[in-house]
């Protein structure tokens, strides 16, 4: 990997993103862009969502929105990318966190962050892990390989919409079951 000359700031990174931002609602093609410059950005996204640069806070929250619409996940890390240049960044657990859930007729729609909207199904899977304490650390795809954290009061939502199948508790989404726990621990 080559080294970008002189050290990034957001301001450079940010006018580099507002120039490929599509004018539309959408996001722009950074799965199509392989940019010759390659560099790291000292930015940090930690498990609540909160992005990091330099030590400091982002508070501006048309920017991080911004960056997240070139976020991208390689097999060597994740990034912000650009046709310019691809940037790694540092993410503590996932990079967005799922704020909100709706039933939308027989989907499960997450909110995030970050402003992404996804209906979990075969294209945007629930999955759930354990953490070292045995706690359930639930995600959603939201895209590209970039998982929502869904947070503690939205996995309550889940699980009071859930049912028993067989020795999994779970729900359906968009035609698809996705276990959340054990049977088990759902009996009073």
């Amino acid at each position: 990997m080559g080294a970008i000359e002189g050290k990034p700031g957001l301001e450079q990174v940010a006018a580099a993103a507002e120039g490929v931002a599509p004018k539309t609602r959408g996001l722009p093609p950074v799965h199509l862009w392989n940019p010759p410059n390659v560099g790291e950005i000292d930015i940090v996204i930690r498990k609540d969502g909160s992005w990091v640069h330099e030590g400091g806070v982002i508070g501006r929250e048309a920017l991080v929105r911004l960056f997240s619409t070139i976020l991208r996940k390689d097999p060597d890390g994740t990034f912000l990318v650009t046709p310019h240049e691809k940037l790694r960044v540092t993410v503590e657990d996932a990079p967005f966190v799922a704020i909100r859930v709706d039933r939308d007729g027989d989907g499960l729609r997450f909110s995030t962050n970050v402003g992404d909207e996804v209906v979990a199904g075969p294209e945007h899977p629930i999955r759930v892990a354990t953490d070292a304490a045995g706690e359930p650390r639930p995600y959603v795809l939201v895209r590209g390989g970039l998982e929502a954290l869904i947070t503690r009061p939205v996995f309550y939502e889940l699980v009071e919409q859930a049912h028993v199948r067989g020795a999994e508790f779970g729900v359906v989404s968009d035609g698809a079951w996705f276990p959340i726990g054990p049977a088990e621990a759902q009996e009073p």
